[in-house]
């Protein structure tokens, strides 16, 4: 008895829900051959080995895979096929596959062409076949390739994972608007924060999530919240510009573009920056002068983080579940360095201009005039060093006279040393007396002000002095003058002033409610006294503004 196995395919999933379909008609023509044989001892084992949907071109197919672990089990004697090339178009995969069988004495007919294995001649007929059905592979590959390229070069979208602001309609990307103002603001959160780590700490805190996708067989793919990967792609996808991209080359698309060429090349930009400098060994030229010595409430020290805006270097100090957690954490601390180092830099400054309080700290009741003298010169040299533009000076002192600084959501405790403090004035470290401890504590009231996923630190009782901000004024003044247009006529409508400005509708419409702030707010932003967390990426977000005033300054952080 010969045991007979049937293994059919084919290479798309067109048909495949027809009641008879190819797999059907190769199945026929082979159970009929394999009854032909039954004078020869042929049986049909009954198992079936379909591949449908899978090319000829791989071994990776279920079905195939079955097969040839039926043979390793000794379970078949002939396989039968319709055509050569439904068990393979690979010259390559198929000397794999005959060597297998040849290893298990299992025989191998093709229905349609009249021959099989077990003769030489049957070999070398199936080999020219192969070489053929390879031939017509490789052929059909480089005219798929060639017609995709050029399609692409008349600008041609011709498939492949759906961009987050685009569908498809009749094969051409078309807008989504709803994505497309996602997208758009991910580009204005890239330029505003630097870096794509804080931008998806920002987008997970928005809940951006990737594009979704239902498939005809109705399972959903996307729909979660962005990686790093997801995000460096997006803001490198000349898809939005409304460019294809083939090859290391771009070709003007036949579909809209989503960000503004200004926008797109200010991105580019900062995304070349950053990667210069992370792959630079030299990029910091300003050091952390704090580091080791800042402690955040539960005694972890703050570490320290670098990122990149407008081609300008930004320092952080961050909690450790910030630094070393690729989660964004709701909680922790993320100071700008530069902030916090003059924070600590201002009471020690103060200290030492002091000299009474120098006096009352080190214990001297009588001091001779040549020792006070001494301290106050040395005192002021040290003062002058910890503001100066040498931060080496700046950092070697710190260093030196801080202990410690601990932070809390109400306060800073820097904690200076006795001991370091005498020996910086030229004084032995003994002069300080005994009968207290080594830690001088200098505290400062604080409050926290939230921007995004930072923290920004304002001293208790310490007038701010700002100057108002002219990005600010410029666009409030714009979104008076834009309503100003349409309200007298001299723009017809939103779009006249897009075409005109060369900005794109929703920007217009993004803008337009801001003329109609409360009068109190606009006297506030004109003189500097907005909130530290509003600017015009956070004042164009406020969408929709409320048309109360009072609920206005409730939602912009203004004091009422």
């Amino acid at each position: 008895m010969q045991r007979c196995a049937i293994y059919t395919r084919k290479s798309t999933e067109d048909g495949l829900e027809q009641d008879f379909n190819s797999l059907h008609a190769q199945r026929e023509a082979c159970e009929a051959y394999i009854k032909s044989q039954q004078h020869e001892g042929w049986k049909l084992m009954r198992t079936a080995f379909d591949d449908g949907g899978y090319s000829g071109g791989t071994m990776d197919r279920p079905a195939l895979q079955e097969l040839l672990a039926a043979i390793d089990r000794r379970e078949i004697d002939i396989i039968v096929v319709y055509k050569v090339d439904r068990l393979t178009r690979s010259l390559a995969d198929f000397s794999k596959i005959i060597d297998k069988l040849d290893q298990r004495d299992v025989s191998f007919v093709s229905v349609t062409q009249a021959f099989n294995t077990t003769s030489s001649m049957g070999r070398l007929t199936l080999n020219v076949l192969l070489s053929f059905a390879q031939f017509e592979r490789e052929v059909t590959a480089e005219r798929i390739r060639d017609k995709i390229a050029a399609s692409k070069k008349k600008g041609i979208w011709m498939g492949g994972n759906l961009p987050l602001g685009y569908d498809v309609e009749d094969r051409k990307l078309v807008i989504n608007k709803e994505e497309a103002a996602t997208v758009r603001l991910l580009f204005d959160l890239y330029i505003e924060l630097g870096t794509v780590r804080l931008l998806k700490a920002e987008a997970d805190r928005l809940g951006i999530v990737t594009k979704k996708i239902i498939r005809k067989d109705g399972s959903v793919t996307g729909g979660k919240p962005f990686l790093r990967g997801n995000l460096y792609r997006l803001l490198s996808n000349p898809l939005y510009i409304g460019l294809i991209p083939h090859k290391g080359e771009t070709y003007s698309g036949q579909h809209e573009a989503i960000i503004n060429q200004e926008t797109w090349n200010q991105v580019q930009q900062m995304m070349s920056s950053n990667r210069r400098e992370r792959s630079s060994p030299t990029n910091v030229k300003a050091p952390f002068l704090l580091t080791g010595l800042v402690f955040d409430e539960a005694g972890e020290p703050l570490y320290q983080a670098q990122a990149s805006k407008n081609g300008k270097r930004y320092r952080y100090y961050i909690s450790k579940k910030l630094a070393l957690s690729s989660e964004p954490a709701d909680d922790g601390w993320r100071l700008s360095a530069r902030t916090l180092e003059a924070t600590v830099i201002r009471p020690v400054k103060d200290l030492l201009h002091d000299q009474q309080r120098l006096m009352d700290l080190l214990e001297f009741a009588n001091p001779a005039p040549s020792l006070l003298q001494t301290l106050k010169l040395k005192a002021d040299e040290l003062a002058g060093k910890l503001v100066d533009d040498d931060t080496g000076h700046q950092q070697a002192i710190l260093q030196a006279l801080i202990h410690r600084v601990g932070l809390s959501a109400d306060a800073i405790t820097i904690d200076l040393s006795r001991k370091a403090l005498a020996k910086l004035l030229t004084m032995e470290e003994n002069i300080a007396s005994n009968k207290h401890d080594d830690i001088i504590p200098l505290n400062l009231a604080i409050t926290l002000q939230r921007k995004g996923v930072e923290a920004k630190l304002v001293i208790a009782g310490q007038s701010s002095g700002r100057r108002p901000d002219p990005d600010l004024c410029r666009l409030i003044a714009q979104a008076r003058h834009w309503f100003d247009q349409l309200a007298s006529g001299k723009a017809g409508s939103v779009k006249e002033i897009a075409e005109r400005e060369k900005v794109f509708d929703t920007e217009i419409t993004r803008v337009l409610p801001l003329a109609f702030l409360a009068p109190s707010i606009i006297e506030d932003i004109l003189n500097g006294r907005q909130p530290e967390t509003l600017n015009v990426k956070s004042l164009k977000r406020i969408s929709p503004l409320p048309t109360d005033w009072n609920e206005q300054q409730k939602r912009l952080g203004f004091h009422q």
